[in-house]
């Protein structure tokens, strides 16, 4: 811990950054998103199912999207890609403000947050803190990866009083708000220190791009990575955007539940330093081997204990597995394929992961429809998590 701190004293502006960009990304995150969902199924007078195929539409879109403009990062200069970014999200909150006059607005707003939230911004800063670190890595990416957790211990809490005391549109104009605080700071901020270790000379061709992803697609490591990173947020995504809908059917206290979130967050916080910690000393290969181990045991109280404590052991498990999560995916890209052109090979990595967020309540939601017991649904989920760590482990024989 003495040199996480020694670290983070001398390293704070440019760590700062990155925990900004994760904090930021909430907006475009599922878990913040979820709160609107109950409105806009009343508004719209759709059902669970048809409001899941839209989110994963929109997803779908957006994931595309990322794997066009993802490989910027490495070329162009990280405050103009930061910049337009931003300005892409406070206009995608603008929008969702507005999303009851038609599906298509609320389509293009979601559209724009999923590629800016759960896209760009956690990309920018997870690829500029792995580009700019080397044996410090894990560090810098924990401490980037804090932004999470922080996000999701206050941003709900202050968006639902805010939904409860007027509605979702309101909250939606807030956020743009404050968005628009972010750009007018950043703006003034120098943040030319972050584009050393980066080509600004050279822009790759859209041949030579797709040269890049034909490579990464025969390595056969590849194979490992990508299943769990789709079947994690498959499954993370899926269970946390129907959350509330679960709590209600189980016949628990959403108030109660809610507060039960700050343990996730907490767990979350810990093994995102605790994460960073181990990777620089362990090795990323190492951790990603048991990493996934903690949610594969949460989601079993979650399903089959009906007293509401079963959730707070899923939530505490989920947090340490999302805890490292970001922080072992991320430095294990670089151990594996180098930082030169990390930002191109993340952006797919991160496409298959936003296509994962897509699909997973898609999934749900239809099983819902169809009167699926709830437990049935995360035991399927977690067979299929089990079996994609059963996969990660052939990593060892790199």
């Amino acid at each position: 811990m003495k040199e996480l701190y020694l670290f983070f004293k001398s390293e704070y502006k440019n760590v700062g950054f990155g925990y900004t960009l994760t904090f930021l990304s909430s907006f475009g995150q599922t878990f913040l998103i979820s709160l609107y969902v109950p409105e806009i199924l009343q508004v719209f007078s759709i059902s669970n199912g048809v409001f899941g195929g839209i989110y994963a539409f929109a997803t779908i879109i957006a994931s595309f999207i990322m794997l066009t403009v993802g490989h910027n990062i490495d070329h162009k200069p990280v405050k103009q890609v930061t910049m337009v970014t931003t300005i892409g999200m406070a206009v995608s909150t603008l929008i969702l403000g507005f999303s009851h006059y038609s599906l298509i607005i609320l389509i293009l707003a979601l559209i724009g947050l999923r590629l800016t939230g759960q896209g760009l911004m956690s990309h920018i800063s997870l690829t500029v803190m792995s580009r700019q670190y080397d044996s410090n890595r894990g560090k810098a990416l924990s401490i980037a990866m804090l932004g999470y957790s922080v996000g999701e211990a206050v941003l709900p809490l202050i968006l639902s009083i805010i939904i409860v005391t007027y509605n979702y549109e309101v909250s939606a104009w807030v956020c743009a708000l404050f968005l628009g605080l972010y750009i007018v700071r950043l703006y003034f901020q120098d943040l030319s220190r972050l584009d050393e270790q980066s080509n600004l000379n050279h822009k790759p061709t859209a041949k030579a791009l797709i040269g890049d992803y034909s490579t990464l697609l025969k390595d056969k490591f590849f194979w490992i990575l990508i299943p769990a990173t789709f079947m994690l947020g498959f499954v993370f995504t899926a269970v946390f955007f129907y959350q509330y809908v679960f709590v209600e059917q189980k016949g628990w206290s959403v108030a109660l539940y809610a507060s039960f979130f700050t343990a996730y967050a907490v767990s979350r916080f810990l093994f995102s330093i605790f994460g960073g910690i181990w990777v620089d000393k362990y090795t990323a290969k190492k951790l990603f081997r048991i990493y996934m181990i903690p949610l594969i045991i949460g989601l079993i109280p979650f399903a089959f204990v009906s007293h509401i404590y079963g959730a707070l052991v899923f939530l505490v498990l989920s947090g340490c597995t999302m805890g490292l999560a970001g922080t072992v995916k991320t430095a294990l890209l670089a151990e594996l394929f180098g930082t030169e052109k990390l930002g191109a090979i993340r952006s797919l990595f991160t496409m298959i992961m936003v296509i994962s967020t897509a699909l997973g309540p898609l999934m749900v939601g239809i099983l819902m429809d169809m009167k699926l017991d709830l437990k049935w649904i995360i035991t399927i989920l977690n067979i299929m998590l089990a079996l994609v760590f059963i996969n990660a482990q052939r990593i060892s024989k790199h």
